[in-house]
């Protein structure tokens, strides 16, 4: 794996500890009493789920690169509009910017170099 492998990997990494956050905090923002604790604690582990099932590097059910991406550029993307939803506009643009980035260099470092051993 080269350094900037290693690098891309890394900011890809944040990025989905970044929207657990954001999708939780929207979750307990948006919604009221014990629908704020479903809401923002199922939304979160509903994107584990879909993550670990599909688009992590060692994925229960791996999909080829382009459908990955669709899945996971989908979940930054909903991620970046709950982000907006709360109001946070700056943290939503810096989010995207950098969760759209680090997926599609993954993307195409994983298809020069191979996937991650």
């Amino acid at each position: 794996m080269t350094v900037v492998r290693g690098i891309v990997l890394s900011v890809r990494f944040l990025c989905e500890l970044a929207m657990l956050v954001a999708l939780a905090y929207w979750g307990f923002h948006v919604f009221d009493g014990s629908m704020a604790y479903v809401v923002g604690v199922g939304l979160p582990l509903a994107a584990i789920v879909v993550w670990g099932e599909f688009v992590a590097p060692k994925a229960r059910r791996p999909v080829s690169i382009p459908i990955r991406l669709v899945i996971e550029d989908a979940l930054f993307v909903a991620t970046t509009i709950a982000l907006v939803a709360v109001d946070l506009p700056v943290a939503a643009v810096v989010f995207a910017i950098a969760a759209l980035s680090a997926s599609w260099l993954n993307a195409w470092t994983e298809a020069r170099e191979g996937p991650p051993p």
